[in-house]
């Protein structure tokens, strides 16, 4: 009896509080009072008090109950008194957390901070527990010592405030971190020092210049450099490496570190034989057929684990997400030799019960679901899994990121549900504002553009933009799931006005109206084909009549009013294939792209021509994280025109004509001065004796070469890009900010152009110097630099500066491109 009257003592002693009963009788509640009561309610700290009017209480009930108002976090002092039969329960609250200050912190960010109080409750507007300030105070110091800051201070100061409520400030001393003055390591024989410090991120009497370099003392940071040692050895068959001690020691003031690991090497083993046990499903043969490890090679480690994680990625490909795959090594020490037994233990076969998604606010299940192919009741796939990600990533470009996690039910061994959380991007916007660009000039725009309307995943935009070269008024559909199938249905109208002669092109103007529907289907995964079907009516004004155009203007022109715009209407019908296993939609790192599309004018319009275009791009990693990447380009295309008029053969009209030069093509070139130019040729006359005008033969007729271009029928560009992490900007930016280093090469030429009938014609400096053959596909341009892409808040941005390797006469170079608030 006396130990439970001591235990119950010791109880309220613990909790600091003071619990007045007559005696240690027992008596029946009469009536309950609470005071002290200002922010928490009435009606819920009766919730916590587990006696009621009309229950005998004793000790023991009292001191459950004062445990029950405690656990309620509300309270920070209670006092349980008797008057009579009446119980009265006298309480002080916690005080309200009013404000949370950082001060003096450099190393932690104040979300970090916040983001560890969370876990305790400590944030604004929850009442404060002063018991575990001293822990995280402890916690804190803790963190700074593992960064080497071995005299960093943690303060939390409480400023009491009225109505109940504290400042919360936590006050920071970091001081300087600890600096390397040494690392040692001893037992080391085969491989020297210098070697092995190149494997570490920690570093030590570095020149004054390697800014890059670590010297600041981490645990964590060596703890990571021991594993890395551990690995240097054991990937190169040395199985018996031992670290035996680390030490760090520090000087008197705290400022520098010594490190010394003493490590046994020991023999290297090769692998004598490897052998497969256990349930292997039937697939025996075409897991050893693949084996990575090959008999009489050094043991690696490194080699090893990748063939377990191969393994179990092979066996989850069949559903079987959990299998075992265990190492067994026997080691022979009399021939240094190891024969490896890989046992397998596949596990249960593991079904989809559920597959969800988060983090999604606008796009709707739905839209997220028809991208997966990891279907629910089928068993689980790793392969449909990772299929579905890079679909979600690859198909829809408001996606930014995707990720999945398999969450095994806690009452069924052979059923999970996957889980994808998906990070959205800005799908669109409600625009109005200006942009500039050095092809450009300054532009006003305005309108509606979301790629993910209302959530549905369907592109609806309304745009209106002008600028120093054009104006034009756009609205646009696509339903890239019209069916369930897959089937895609859009259409667009536009209204554009063009002054050729601001884009470096030679002069004329042009408005044209047009209206359009096109659908698409699937072949498969990554293989589409799309068709459309485009009415455009278009009117030519404000002219300069060259060779290359006349041919065109000639077939439109009225005779008796030769200058007077030109009408034509033309029905285009398109049909394209593509193809994409691209990792994503924006900045991709690996995979490739193809699209061959051709367009032709039906037999009916105005203007008969056709048009085909190949791109296509290949992304190769070179890094594991993939931040390094090497990227190969390919463009064609080709045009001409089909059929006659009145007897005169169609051609392909020069407002269809391929161009280049610029940011989208050939960098270190002006926008579009890459490739033919109008040619003008004029019959030279001469005054016969008699008075009267005589024209003299072709041959002695003027030739004219304008600086202006006017493109060509043919076009091949390409380019190679090594894609390298941006310097300076952390990891988290790479899907919104690029660099790269390019090669670009290419030309556009015509292939009616025959250099023949004008070589020999008069012509003057200029014109003799732009003069070159504009139908000799060889004459390429190539240029080299480096380029930056942005993803800003105000729009697309690139920036590129180039030097040109090859040109030809009458090209205009440039060395810095860039271009604001255009999609590139």
């Amino acid at each position: 009896m006396k130990f439970f009257r001591f235990a119950a003592a010791m109880v309220l002693l613990c909790t600091g509080i003071r619990a007045q009963a007559a005696g240690s009788s027992e008596f029946v509640i009469q009536d309950i009072k609470i005071e002290g009561l200002q922010r928490v309610a009435l009606g819920a700290a009766l919730t916590y008090i587990p006696v009621k009017v009309g229950d005998p209480v004793n000790s023991f009930r009292i001191s459950q109950l004062i445990r029950s108002l405690y656990s309620s976090s509300h309270f920070e002092k209670i006092e349980v008194l008797r008057d009579g039969d009446t119980m009265i329960i006298k309480v002080k609250e916690r005080p309200t957390i009013s404000n949370v200050i950082f001060e003096g912190n450099d190393d932690i960010k104040d979300e970090q901070l916040q983001d560890s109080l969370d876990g305790n409750n400590i944030r604004v507007g929850e009442p404060l527990d002063k018991t575990v300030l001293t822990n995280i105070e402890n916690g804190l110091k803790d963190f700074f010592y593992s960064v080497g800051k071995y005299n960093a201070d943690v303060s939390a100061i409480v400023t009491p405030l009225p109505r109940n409520r504290v400042d919360l400030k936590f006050l920071f001393e970091e001081g300087d971190a600890a600096e390397i003055e040494q690392i040692n390591i001893v037992g080391n024989e085969t491989f020297s020092d210098d070697e092995l410090f190149k494997t570490f991120e920690l570093d030590f009497d570095t020149p004054w210049w390697d800014f890059l370099s670590e010297t600041r003392y981490q645990k964590q940071t060596l703890e990571g450099d021991i594993e890395t040692l551990r690995s240097y050895y054991m990937d190169r068959g040395y199985l018996k490496y031992n670290l035996d001690s680390t030490q760090v020691s520090m000087t008197p003031d705290k400022k520098g570190v010594y490190i010394t690991l003493n490590i046994t090497e020991g023999e290297q083993y090769n692998v004598s034989g490897v052998e497969l046990s256990g349930d292997l499903l039937g697939h025996e043969q075409t897991i050893a057929a693949i084996m990575p490890i090959v008999e009489g090679e050094l043991f690696n480690q490194a080699k090893i684990t990748y063939t377990e994680e191969f393994i179990s990625k092979y066996f989850g490909r069949f559903g079987y997400a959990y299998p075992t795959v265990t190492t067994i090594p026997d080691i022979n020490e009399e021939d240094k030799t190891v024969k490896l037994t890989l046992s397998v233990d596949p596990g249960k076969r593991i079904y989809v019960r559920r597959v969800n998604f988060s983090g999604h606010a606008v796009t709707s299940d739905e839209v997220l679901r028809r991208e997966v192919t990891q279907m629910e009741g089928a068993w689980l796939s790793n392969t449909a899994l990772e299929g579905s990600k890079a679909n979600i990533t690859r198909r829809l470009n408001f996606i930014e990121e995707a990720e999945f996690e398999t969450i095994r039910l806690p009452n069924s061994d052979d059923q999970v549900d996957v889980q994808f959380k998906v990070k959205e991007q800005p799908s669109g916007s409600f625009n109005a504002g200006i942009g500039y660009g050095d092809r450009s000039g300054l532009s006003l725009q305005a309108g509606v553009q979301q790629d993910n309307f209302l959530g549905t995943g369907k592109q609806v935009g309304f745009n209106v933009n002008t600028n120093r070269y054009q104006k034009r008024a756009a609205i646009t559909y696509n339903d890239p799931y019209f069916t369930i199938d897959g089937i895609s249905l859009g259409g667009s109208l536009s209204y554009s006005e063009l002054d050729a002669g601001n884009v470096n092109l030679i002069r004329y103007n042009t408005k044209t109206y047009a209206i359009g529907g096109n659908f698409g289907f699937p072949i498969n995964e990554f293989n589409r084909l799309s068709f459309g079907l485009t009415y455009r009516n278009e009117e030519l004004s404000q002219r300069d009549t060259y060779i290359q155009t006349s041919r065109f203007y000639n077939l439109f022109a009225d005779p008796n009013d030769p200058d007077a715009p030109i009408k034509y209407e033309t029905f285009l019908a398109s049909a394209a294939w593509s193809r994409s296993t691209l990792n994503r939609g924006m900045f991709p790192t690996a995979g490739s792209t193809q699209r061959v599309s051709l367009s032709a004018s039906t037999p009916n319009s105005d203007a008969n021509y056709y048009k085909a275009e190949l791109d296509t791009r290949f992304y190769f990693p070179l890094s594991d994280d993939q931040r390094w990447s090497f990227l190969t380009r390919l463009r064609l295309g080709y045009g001409n025109g089909y059929g006659s008029i009145n007897g005169k053969d169609q051609f392909l009209p020069f407002t269809q004509n391929f161009t280049a030069g610029g940011s989208d093509t050939l960098r270190g070139f002006e926008n579009n001065t890459v490739g033919p130019r109008g040619i003008q040729r004029v019959p030279q006359t001469i005054t016969a004796p008699d008075g009267s005008t005589v024209v003299l033969n072709p041959e002695s007729d003027q030739l004219y070469v304008t600086e202006r271009s006017i493109g060509g029928n043919a076009m091949a560009l390409g380019g190679l890009e090594l894609i390298f992490p941006t310097p300076f900007i952390s990891e988290e930016y790479d899907n919104s900010v690029r660099t790269s280093l390019f090669v670009d090469i290419g030309n556009v030429w015509d292939t009616e152009f025959n250099y023949d009938d004008f070589k020999n014609l008069t012509t003057d400096a200029r014109s003799a110097e732009r003069l070159i053959d504009f139908g000799d596909p060889s004459l390429y341009r190539s240029s080299y630099g480096v380029s930056i892409q942005w993803i800003s808040p105000m729009g697309p941005m690139v920036f590129s500066f180039s030097r040109a390797l090859q040109e030809r006469s009458g090209d205009e170079v440039k060395f810095f491109s860039f271009n604001i608030g255009q999609v590139f």
